[in-house]
């Protein structure tokens, strides 16, 4: 027979599992993006500076 504290242990472990792949998801989105917005700032930048002979 299956004890309850096994069964609220499983399910437990579980929506941890969800929990921390939904957080390292979500920080490697906003990495991406961030890492998109910053390349796109330095083209910005880089084409509008005047260039030195």
């Amino acid at each position: 027979m299956e004890s309850p504290f096994l069964s609220i242990l499983a399910l437990v472990a579980v929506v941890l599992l969800v929990v921390v792949t939904g957080g390292i998801g979500y920080l490697t989105l906003a990495d991406w993006r961030d890492r998109r917005r910053q390349d796109e700032e330095k083209r910005t930048t880089r084409s509008a500076t005047p260039k030195r002979r």
